[in-house]
């Protein structure tokens, strides 16, 4: 039988493969050309920069996603958690997730978000443990601000700064 320290290490190490094959082989890499929201992120302190592109229809529902740029493992890795996260949800379900996973690694959302519905994050929670590393949680909720920002289309650029 294993102990509560082994599975909590399990489940770490499970959570670690899952945002390296992200960062390695990133879902929904390239630009959208049928986009119809996008929105760009940068994180200077770490140099991240991403592009996020939605197409989103008539009825706010996420139609596709795909996201272009470089940055580290975490931002990598959370652009494509985003991608397979959002396909499917309407906008403002998809901000629900934005809200939850910023509250998540101990960020203060923008503007709406504090009603939001909880949501079960799943393959997100992989990212929870960044937030033991301050200065890492900008890079894993660049995405999702830039994600917020493409659907209120804004036109500036997203900044961790």
């Amino acid at each position: 039988m294993q102990t509560p320290t082994q599975n909590q290490d399990e489940l770490r190490e499970l959570y670690r493969d899952l945002i390296l094959d992200h960062a390695r082989s990133p879902r929904h890499f390239g630009k959208l050309e049928s986009a119809t929201h996008c929105a760009e992120g940068i994180n200077p302190l770490c140099g991240d920069k991403l592009k996020m592109y939605f197409q989103i229809d008539a009825n706010q529902e996420i139609r596709d996603a795909k996201f272009e740029g470089s940055g580290c493992a975490i931002s990598v890795a959370s652009a494509s958690l985003l991608t397979e996260t959002v396909i499917g949800l309407r906008t403002d379900n998809a901000i629900d997730y934005f809200t939850e996973f910023v509250t998540l690694l101990g960020g203060e959302p923008a503007a709406k978000e504090t009603a939001a519905a909880k949501v079960d994050l799943g393959k997100l929670k992989a990212l929870a443990g960044v937030r033991e590393f301050p200065s890492r949680v900008k890079c894993a909720t660049l995405a999702w601000h830039a994600l917020n920002s493409a659907i209120q289309q804004h036109s500036t650029p997203v900044s961790t700064e």
